[in-house]
């Protein structure tokens, strides 16, 4: 494996972890949105990602075919149910007195938050590493 192959690797899961943060962002933007355009309250959105066959041009060995970029292959909707919250005076409460907030957990969301931060910086750190390996092998041809 080259270094531009390492370097296609930790930007494919930086691009991941961008995603991720930017829908973890979303659901914590609309942790109480009980109206939306689709009807009823705001979903929890999750990221899915897939291991896909870095693209290595030319010819490659039998352990080259097997190394793995990540990339985000659809955003879905949680399907668990919403969280009812007794609230008769709100304008969504239903003839009962209960609201349907949404399926999104607020501790939940930071921990994965922190999670997407911490592979972020991880992989900021790996394409960092090979960026200083490429300089010091250029350093040594001269």
């Amino acid at each position: 494996m080259d270094i531009f192959s390492a370097m296609k690797i930790s930007s494919s899961g930086m691009s991941l972890q961008r995603t991720r943060m930017n829908i973890i962002s979303s659901n914590l933007a609309n942790i109480n949105t009980t109206r939306t355009p689709e009807g009823g309250p705001y979903r929890r959105k999750m990221v899915v990602a897939q291991a896909t066959a870095l693209d290595q041009g030319g010819f490659s060995t039998t352990l080259e075919n097997s190394i793995r970029k990540v990339d985000v292959v659809e955003i879905k909707e949680d399907t668990s149910p919403p969280r009812m919250v007794y609230d008769p005076a709100h304008p969504d409460a239903d003839e009962r007195g209960y609201v349907a907030m949404p399926n999104v957990n607020m501790m939940e969301e930071m921990i994965d938050m922190i999670n997407a931060s911490r592979s972020y910086e991880a992989n900021a750190t790996a394409i960092s590493n090979a960026k200083s390996m490429a300089s010091r092998a250029l350093d040594l041809g001269r």
